[in-house]
């Protein structure tokens, strides 16, 4: 996958012919993906691809996505279009790392992501249970950050094992690392040490998911 700094250039490309000869920085990039400059900075620093505001410029520049990601041709994405699967996204669904998400999916979209990538969500039968949402704040970092689009297994919803789940409390829409304890109860867990820990009566939490990845990376 390329770095993305190796997408900002190739946006800067893109959008140069609008710059009329003039040089394009990176202040000009951060604009047109409706990003700060103080954010943008933070992303490149740290190879943190904001995937939500880059499908939205690839939507508006008819550009496909998976070029932009891993530098494929047009003509190669034509070739194999077989390849490429699509998977149910909310974008207008985000389950918060903080203070309580909403849920309303009756506006899904088509998200086309590459075979390569489907083996990270459990392999092609496993698809028909994905769908993808966004995240909401800061609590789940470093492992989730604001806008990062995360992939949901609707049929992994036991809480056994523990793990990363959507799940939906009186609060709103969550995304929590889960921890069941001896005595019966669940601890809600939040990466970002900032946050407390949170135990709740196993009734008052309904599980939407289980976290399988997000889009371009595994942790």
């Amino acid at each position: 996958m390329n770095k993305f700094a190796e997408i900002v250039e190739e946006i800067k490309s893109i959008i140069s012919t609008q710059f009329n000869g003039k040089k394009v920085f990176d202040k000009d990039v951060a604009e047109v993906l409706g990003i700060t400059q103080m954010n943008f900075a933070t992303m490149k620093k740290r190879d943190k691809i904001p995937y939500h505001e880059l499908l939205d410029f690839c939507a508006t520049k008819s550009i496909s996505i998976n070029w932009m990601l891993y530098g494929q041709s047009p003509e190669s994405l034509i070739e194999a279009t077989n390849k490429f699967f699509m998977v149910k996204y909310f974008s207008d669904v985000a389950a918060s790392a903080g203070g309580g998400g909403e849920v309303d999916t009756e506006q899904a979209e088509e998200l086309e992501i590459p075979e390569q990538f489907v083996m990270m969500l459990g392999g092609e039968r496993e698809l028909r249970f994905i769908e993808a949402i966004n995240v909401s704040g800061d609590s789940m970092e470093p492992t989730f950050s604001y806008n990062d689009i995360v992939f949901i297994n609707r049929d992994k919803t036991d809480l056994q094992r523990g793990g990363i789940f959507t799940i939906r409390t009186e609060a709103g829409l969550f995304i929590k690392r889960v921890q069941k304890r001896i005595d019966g109860k669940v601890d809600i867990i939040s990466d970002n040490k900032v946050y407390t820990t949170q135990t709740l009566d196993p009734r008052e939490i309904e599980v939407i998911g289980r976290v399988v990845s997000r889009f371009g990376d595994v942790d």
